[in-house]
C-alpha cells in the first residue's frame, strides 16, 4: 500500500477512536456505549470493502494511538499476513449473490443459500456469515427504521465543540463582477460566541480552510468540528489536518440538519439582523460591517438561550482553551504526490522545479500552501529534502555529462550563489 493510502486509513481510524483519546475523560458506561455504538454502525473504509469495525479492533488503535505518544504514523495500516490467498467468494459467485438479492429483496439469507443449490450455481463451501458480510459490504441487507432519540445537548465547555456552515449571501460586486457570497462561520457550542466568520466568493475548500485557520489564529483549538456533508468537509487536505491537530472531525448525518441547530440559528440572525442593514455593495464593505456587527451587536450582547453574553462566556472558561501553536500554518500546507523526471525535474501546477540527483525516478510528496510557489518543501520517504528551486534554463542549458554521466559546466565562470568555478563538477 502506498504512503498515500496509508495516510488515508491512518486519518480514518483516528476519526473513529477520536472520542477516546482527545483528552475528555470517559466513566466506563459511557466508554462501553461508544463502543456498542461505533460497532454496530456501517463505516465507509477506505481501500477496504468491509464496513463494520470489531471491538478489539477499535481497542488496539486505541492502544497503539496512545502507546506511540499521539502519533498519527501509528495508525498506518500493516501488510497482510495472507497477501495472494484466495477469496471466499469468486467474482461470479458475487453477481449472482447481488441479483437474487435484487430479485428477492425481502426472503432470508438461508432461503437464498438453499435457492443457488437447487439451481446449482452455490460453490462448495458456502457459509451463512459470509454472505450476510457480503451483503452488508454491498448496502443489500434490508433495514428496519427505528423511532429516533433526539435531545437538546450543549459543550460543557469552551472549544469543546465548534459547529460550522455555511449561508448563501446577497449578491455583490466581486472582481468588478456581481456574483453571489457566502458566509462561512463557527459557532462555539457553549458560548454561542462566533469564533469566526467571514463572506467569501466561494464555498469552496480553499475558501473554507482560510476561515478554519483565522478562528484557529483568534480563539484557539476546539476538541471537536461539527460540519456538514459537503465537498468542502470532506476533503483530504481538511482530515488530514484535523488528524495532525488532534481534533475530532465529525459529519452530521445527511438530511438530518437538527443536530446543526445552533448554526442555523445565528444564520437566522443574520438574515434577520444583520442583511437588511447592511447597505454597501462589494465584498469588502460587507466583511468590514459583518465583523462591526459581530463584535457589537452578537458577541457583546446577551443571549437568549444561555442568558450570558457569548464573549463573557467564553472567556470564563479561558482555563480549558487549548492554544493554537506556532507552527499552525504548516498544518494547512496542501500535499501532492510527484515523481522526480530523468532531467530531475518536478512540475508542479505547470511550474518546473529542480530536484537533488540522488531522488531521479522516485516518488516524492511536495507540501506547499495555496498559491506560494516560491516554499514548496520535497519529502521523501517522510525526510525533508529542503524547499525546491525553479528550474534555471538558462544554467541548464551550459550543462554537459561527462564520461561517468555527471553533470559539468562547458566553461569556467564564478557562480554567485557558491563561488564555485562553472568548469568544476556540480
Amino acid at each position: 500500500m502506498e504512503k498515500k493510502q496509508k495516510i488515508d486509513v491512518a486519518v480514518f481510524r483516528y476519526s473513529v477512536i477520536q472520542d477516546f483519546v482527545n483528552g475528555i475523560m470517559l466513566n466506563h458506561g459511557e466508554r462501553e456505549h461508544l463502543l456498542r455504538e461505533k460497532c454496530a454502525r456501517k463505516w465507509l473504509i477506505p481501500h477496504s470493502g468491509k464496513t463494520s469495525i470489531s471491538r478489539g479492533t477499535i481497542q488496539r488503535w486505541i492502544c497503539l494511538y496512545e502507546s506511540n505518544g499521539g502519533q498519527l504514523e501509528s495508525l498506518y495500516p500493516r501488510g497482510r499476513n495472507d497477501k495472494g490467498a484466495t477469496r471466499v467468494l469468486d467474482d461470479e459467485t458475487c453477481l449472482i449473490l447481488a441479483q437474487l438479492r435484487k430479485e428477492m429483496p425481502d426472503v432470508t439469507v438461508p432461503f437464498i443459500i438453499k435457492t443457488m443449490k437447487k439451481r446449482r450455481i452455490a460453490p462448495s463451501r458456502l457459509s451463512q456469515s459470509t454472505v450476510y458480510r457480503f451483503f452488508h459490504q454491498q448496502d443489500l441487507m434490508k433495514k428496519r427504521k427505528a423511532p429516533e432519540d433526539r435531545r437538546k445537548f450543549e459543550a460543557e465547555h469552551p472549544n469543546d465543540m465548534w459547529q460550522s456552515d455555511v449561508m448563501h449571501g446577497p449578491h455583490v460586486e466581486i472582481d468588478g463582477k456581481q456574483r453571489k457570497s457566502y458566509l462561512i462561520a463557527f459557532i462555539d457550542d457553549h458560548s454561542r460566541l462566533i469564533v469566526y466568520g467571514q463572506f467569501y466568493a466561494s464555498e469552496n475548500t480553499r475558501s473554507f480552510m482560510h476561515a478554519l485557520e483565522q478562528a484557529f489564529l483568534r480563539r484557539g483549538l476546539p476538541r471537536k468540528l461539527y460540519v456538514d456533508n459537503g465537498s468542502a468537509y470532506r476533503s483530504k487536505q481538511l482530515m488530514h489536518t484535523m488528524a495532525s491537530l488532534a481534533i475530532a472531525l465529525i459529519h452530521a448525518r445527511p438530511y438530518k440538519p437538527q443536530g446543526k441547530g445552533k448554526i442555523e440559528r445565528f444564520f437566522k440572525t443574520v438574515r434577520s439582523q444583520f442583511l437588511p442593514g447592511f447597505t454597501g455593495t462589494t465584498l469588502g464593505e460587507i466583511n468590514i460591517a459583518f465583523e462591526d456587527w459581530l463584535a457589537h451587536d452578537y458577541n457583546d450582547r446577551k443571549h437568549s438561550a444561555t442568558g450570558n453574553k457569548p464573549l463573557e462566556r467564553f472567556t470564563d472558561g479561558i482555563e480549558c482553551i487549548r492554544s493554537t501553536p506556532d507552527n499552525i500554518k504548516e498544518h494547512f500546507r496542501k500535499t501532492v504526490r510527484r515523481k522526480v523526471n530523468n532531467d530531475r525535474t518536478i512540475i508542479l501546477d505547470k511550474r518546473l522545479y529542480e530536484g537533488p540527483v540522488e531522488l531521479v525516478g522516485k516518488q516524492v510528496e511536495l507540501l506547499f500552501h495555496e498559491n506560494e510557489y516560491d516554499r514548496v518543501e520535497l519529502l521523501h520517504l517522510q525526510k525533508s529534502w529542503g524547499f525546491l528551486k525553479p528550474v534555471d534554463l538558462n544554467v541548464n542549458c551550459r550543462v554537459k555529462r561527462d564520461k561517468n554521466n555527471d553533470p559539468v559546466i562547458s566553461f569556467e565562470e564564478t557562480t554567485a550563489e557558491t563561488g564555485q568555478m562553472w568548469g568544476d563538477k556540480l
